[in-house]
């Protein structure tokens, strides 16, 4: 939705402010992001997911970077406040440990299988 809200609505907003790019940077990681959620969803409804605090983590943490990376991109593309521009690194960051804690966890159920 805000993909097509950036492509047609804010079209000539984005273009003035030359921002159409972050916006689509924001809308690429949220769109990813968002997927990567409903997955750990499903993974951590299966009955052989046990106990993953990890997995459980990850999508937090997944969620905190799609407000604090994908929401400053997005106000920042609208002409938002300029502290926004350090938050979104902070957004990044918790992307990363996101993905580290689904290593972690991949290479928990990996060990365990192998007991």
């Amino acid at each position: 939705m805000l993909g097509a809200l950036g492509a047609h609505e804010l079209r000539e907003i984005l273009a003035q402010r030359g921002t159409q790019h972050a916006w689509e940077t924001a809308v690429h990681y949220h769109l990813i992001h968002s997927i990567a959620l409903l997955g750990a969803a499903l993974w951590l409804k299966l009955p052989a997911a046990g106990k993953a605090r990890s997995m459980l983590w990850a999508a937090r943490a997944w969620t905190v970077g799609i407000l604090l990376f994908c929401g400053s991109l997005y106000g920042l593309a609208l002409g938002g406040p300029r502290f926004l521009g350090p938050i979104t690194p902070l957004g990044g960051i918790a992307f990363l440990v996101g993905w580290g804690l689904v290593i972690v966890t991949a290479l928990k159920r990996d060990s365990s299988s192998q007991t």
